[in-house]
């Protein structure tokens, strides 16, 4: 396995929250935007849409991976599109996934995406492995969608496309209901009145231009993530209720199943989620966990440290996705 090199925060960016915000905020670099879109068609009837980006000096037997954002991003968050680059000057095409309803997929979903939409992004892998069938093949998820490729491999371990040789998890939320919890403290009630306003916005938006479309149940905007989940992910979705949601999706029940190899890459300091669930949770052998002291949520800020750029979580990625 690859030693990675360890992770010392910029001098101007320590703590949880300055990493969390420094790497939402920071400029990154990246080049246009010339991706081709892939429209998968769930069983359902909703679609998803995959962006695709091909290496000049791609081959069939070259490997792809599918990156897949978290909560209220899409196909052109920031990291996704760094990340995407990284790989594709290593010559691996990359495939940056919409979840139901995001990005390139406004209007061509009725039901909302959420953090136990495994089906989703297996449809999505079985679709590409019919695209490049000679291709080994890897999935990369951030955030909330750590948790969905996590539950996935765990859960439906027997149902993988074989062309799939590792998945990467980076900040995953694998008990949702402590994450929950910890998005109602003080400290991080702007976290959380920020993911409400999205989604309620999101849901808006849907319910006005998607036929068929769940009924939007508030008359106001949502105080937070929980109610968002207890009036409408969850019974959309077919759980009694928010808890039954959490409890039902959280990805920390499937660790112990998962055989391929796959990477858990989290912080010490992440002030959205708690380490101490995932250090706790049984995994299996095929299960890498790395806990980096500082980095936050999806931050990673760091000094010159032999990286080509300050982007330490980018590079962690890209080493294990081309390890395999």
């Amino acid at each position: 396995m690859t030693e990675f090199s360890p992770f010392f925060p910029h001098p101007m960016v320590r703590g949880g929250h300055l990493q969390t915000l420094a790497g939402m905020y920071l400029p990154s670099h990246y080049i246009p935007e010339s991706a081709v879109q892939h429209r998968v068609t769930l069983p359902d009837g909703d679609v998803v849409v995959l962006h695709e980006n091909r290496p000049s000096n791609w081959s069939e037997t070259s490997p792809t991976v599918l990156l897949i954002h978290g909560l209220a991003g899409c196909h052109q968050s920031p990291y996704l599109r760094r990340i995407s680059c990284k790989l594709i000057d290593r010559g691996v095409r990359t495939f940056r996934m919409d979840l139901r309803g995001c990005g390139a997929g406004a209007g061509l979903a009725r039901f909302p995406y959420h953090a136990g939409r495994s089906d989703d992004v297996l449809q999505c892998l079985n679709y590409l492995a019919d695209t490049v069938p000679a291709s080994p093949l890897a999935a990369a998820g951030f955030s909330l969608s750590g948790n969905i490729v996590l539950k996935l491999v765990g859960e439906m371990a027997d149902e993988l496309p074989a062309a799939l040789k590792r998945v990467v998890a980076v900040n995953p939320p694998i008990d949702l209901a402590g994450c929950v919890a910890r998005l109602s403290l003080p400290l991080n009630r702007i976290y959380d009145r920020f993911f409400a306003k999205h989604l309620y916005r999101q849901i808006l938006k849907v319910a006005t231009t998607v036929a068929d479309a769940p009924p939007v149940p508030f008359a106001r905007r949502p105080y937070g993530v929980w109610e968002f989940d207890e009036y409408f992910t969850a019974p959309v979705s077919g759980y009694v209720n928010a808890e039954h949601y959490y409890r039902s999706c959280s990805a920390a029940q499937f660790l112990s199943a998962i055989r391929i190899p796959t990477l858990i890459l989290t912080s010490a300091d992440d002030p959205l989620v708690p380490v101490s669930g995932i250090e706790s949770a049984e995994r299996s052998s095929a299960v890498t966990l790395v806990i980096s002291p500082s980095g936050g949520h999806l931050g990673y800020i760091g000094k010159q440290n032999g990286d080509p750029d300050r982007r330490w979580m980018d590079w962690r990625v890209v080493e294990w996705i081309l390890e395999g």
